[in-house]
C-alpha cells in the first residue's frame, strides 16, 4: 500500500500532550486555586490540533472508511462512560469553576483524540472504500 495519507497520529499524540501538560499544571496547585492562563492557553492550542487533525483526516480520499467508523464508534463510546465517570468524580469532589471547565475539556479531548488514533491506526492498513 503506497498511500499518503494525513499526519493524524503526529497532529493527535501533541493534542494529547498540550491536554495532558494543562491537567499537570493544574494539579501541581492543589488544594490551592491556580491560575487559569497557562491551562487556558495549552487547552486552546490542544483544541486548535484536534481540529485540525479532524479536518484533514476528513480529507483524506483513499482511506477506509467503513472500518474507521466502525472502530471509533466502539471506541467513542467506551471513552465517553469513562469520561462521565471522571466528570462525576470531579462534581463528587466539589471542583468548580474554571477548573471544571478545563479538566471537563480535557476529558472531551481525550474522548475525541483516542478513537480518532485508534480507529486510524486500525484504518489506515486496510483496504481503501
Amino acid at each position: 500500500m503506497n498511500r499518503r495519507l494525513p499526519p493524524i497520529p503526529e497532529l493527535g499524540v501533541a493534542s494529547m500532550v498540550l491536554t495532558i501538560v494543562s491537567t499537570i499544571y493544574l494539579a501541581t496547585y492543589i488544594p490551592k486555586h491556580p491560575p487559569l492562563g497557562p491551562a487556558v492557553g495549552l487547552m486552546v492550542a490542544s483544541g486548535v490540533l484536534l481540529l485540525a487533525n479532524l479536518v484533514v483526516l476528513s480529507r483524506a480520499r483513499e482511506f477506509a472508511w467503513g472500518t474507521f467508523f466502525t472502530v471509533a464508534r466502539w471506541t467513542l463510546l467506551a471513552y465517553a462512560v469513562i469520561a462521565g465517570m471522571l466528570e462525576f468524580v470531579f462534581l463528587y469532589d466539589h471542583t468548580r469553576g474554571g477548573v471544571l471547565v478545563l479538566m471537563t475539556l480535557s476529558l472531551v479531548s481525550f474522548a475525541v483524540n483516542v478513537p480518532v488514533l485508534l480507529a486510524f491506526g486500525v484504518a489506515r492498513y486496510q483496504a481503501a472504500d
